[in-house]
């Protein structure tokens, strides 16, 4: 019995010790976890998910907290950050207008002559018609007109500019009849080099050179398509066109932009329809003059003419000069008389002709149609010189209606 009681009173001093030390271990953690807690940074906001959304101040309003205070608009970072983004986003926009120069230059043919029929369709829905129907007959009708117009002129062209092509030689030689050229082609022998050039005319047997032909061709097949299409899409959308520009304007101002852009439209089908009825007259007033003094080539030489008056400035005098030459192998008196010709129908058509067919459509001064034709013709070739001088129009009508009136009220 006492061997049981010294080994329960054993057990108990044991279990006392074993108390006393686990007491001890937890002393010991709890003061080291205070001392951690007090060189221990505060709870980050960033790791810490309920730290975050008390500092953000959330709320049933704000599930994501309150917005801060906005980036200072004089911080360093927001401006150089603008200025950079803004470079960037110009060169882009400078380097995709270069790479799709050609596609853009073809939209801007289509909508300059969308624009330029615009007029025709909504004369016919003023008569009746809906406009998706307007659209078809005045495309069936130009369709129709080139259409009609290349079949009954390719075949005399054709024949006549392989002729033309074929006597060429001939002709450099009628050169040397005159005492002056022969005198000069003995010292520089130019028309031995006209001779031999006429003669080996164009090469395109060639593997190179027929599939660069063909080429071209396809490539002028899908741009005229493409062109017709997009014309097409423009006429019938025309009115949508508008409307979702003039939205883009302030409401205050839509009424007074709406009617200064219809007025530049209408200047620009104006000359768009004027400028195709002077070529017309050049080209059958050329075809009468080179009928009656018996010019060979006279319908090849009148639709050379009929599209180079297409050209403002220079494209008529181009054509003279093209077609005086032809002539001067028909002789020297009717060469005279050829370029006598031009020179007094370019004043008819510059002083009395264009005046007349331009003068409610397209009111320009002189002097603005020169400097525009010089600048869209050094911009963007040929259709720069067309289109230079309705947009000269828009400008220029800006000008008045707007910026001088504001100028004179300050």
């Amino acid at each position: 019995m006492a061997g049981d009681e010294d080994r329960a009173a054993e057990a108990a001093a044991e279990a006392e010790r074993a108390r006393q030390e686990a007491e001890q271990a937890r002393d010991e953690a709890e003061a080291a976890e205070e001392r951690a807690e007090m060189h221990a940074p505060p709870h980050d906001p960033v790791l810490d998910t309920g730290v975050r959304r008390i500092e953000a101040g959330v709320d049933e309003d704000n599930p994501y907290g309150r917005p801060g205070a906005p980036l200072s608009e004089q911080s360093p970072f927001r401006i150089a950050f603008v200025a950079a983004m803004g470079v960037a986003v110009a060169a882009l926009l400078v380097d995709s207008i270069i790479i799709a120069r050609q596609v853009l230059i073809l939209i801007l043919v289509a909508a300059f002559l969308a624009v330029g029929l615009d007029p025709a369709v909504r004369w016919l829905v003023a008569h009746g018609l809906k406009r998706g129907l307007a659209v078809l007959v005045i495309v069936f009708v130009a369709l129709g007109f080139f259409g009609g117009f290349v079949a009954a002129v390719a075949p005399p062209i054709a024949t006549q500019s392989s002729a033309l092509v074929k006597k060429a030689p001939d002709y450099a030689e009628r050169l040397t009849e005159n005492k002056t050229i022969k005198k000069l082609d003995n010292h520089y022998h130019f028309v031995s080099k006209l001779q031999a050039k006429a003669k080996k005319g164009i090469n395109v047997n060639a593997f190179g050179g027929v599939l660069g032909v063909g080429k071209a061709i396809l490539g002028f097949v899908v741009s005229t398509l493409t062109v017709i299409i997009l014309t097409i899409y423009f006429l019938a959308n025309m009115p949508a066109i508008k409307r979702t520009m003039y939205r883009v304007v302030p409401r205050t101002r839509r009424a007074r932009v709406g009617l200064l852009t219809d007025e530049i439209l209408n200047r620009v089908g104006g000359y768009v329809l004027g400028n195709l009825f002077t070529s017309l007259v050049a080209g059958v007033a050329t075809l009468i003059w080179l009928e009656a003094f018996g010019v060979p080539y006279a319908v090849a030489l009148s639709l050379f003419i009929a599209i180079t008056d297409l050209i403002p400035l220079i494209g008529a005098t181009i054509g003279a000069i093209g077609v005086t030459a032809v002539a001067l192998f028909q002789g020297v008196p009717t060469g005279i008389a050829t370029f006598a010709y031009y020179m007094a129908y370019q004043q008819f058509e510059n002083y009395v002709l264009q005046p007349r067919v331009m003068k409610r459509t397209v009111d320009v001064a002189p002097v603005v149609t020169i400097v525009a034709a010089l600048l869209g013709g050094a911009l963007l070739g040929v259709l720069g010189a067309l289109i230079a001088v309705p947009i000269a129009a828009g400008i220029q009508l800006i000008l008045t209606e707007v910026a001088f009136p504001r100028q004179d009220e300050a």
